[in-house]
């Protein structure tokens, strides 16, 4: 179970590469753009906190440097600019959704100690 949650983090790291750096006409819309950057990032920081239960501070970490490093790296694109604004709604989507892993984990460990 562990490696398909690994599986889906990572390709869901992935995804998010691709939509970041991918010229804006091809960026899928499904909703507002900060409500659809919000629950990607989510998404991504819950999988990954999952995916390392044992380092999920670092698994937090990774998440928000990646939120980072994509937004400066829209500057090297012809169609995209990275905002700081941008960032904290990736980056805190991230922590709130490595977070949610974190807690559902500690309350599936006590559940199965009882």
């Amino acid at each position: 179970m562990l490696t398909l949650v690994r599986l889906m983090a990572w390709t869901v790291a992935i995804g998010l590469v691709v939509v970041t750096l991918s010229p804006l006409e091809a960026r899928p819309v499904v909703a507002s753009a900060n409500l659809e950057r919000a629950g990607a990032y989510a998404l991504f920081g819950f999988l990954l906190a999952l995916s390392y239960p044992r380092r999920w501070m670092l698994a937090l970490l990774a998440a928000v440097v990646l939120a980072g490093t994509l937004e400066a790296a829209q500057g090297l694109t012809a169609s995209r600019h990275g905002r700081v604004v941008d960032f904290l709604v990736k980056g805190g989507a991230a922590l709130i959704g490595g977070l949610a892993a974190q807690t559902l984990h500690l309350l599936l460990a006590r559940r199965a100690a009882r």
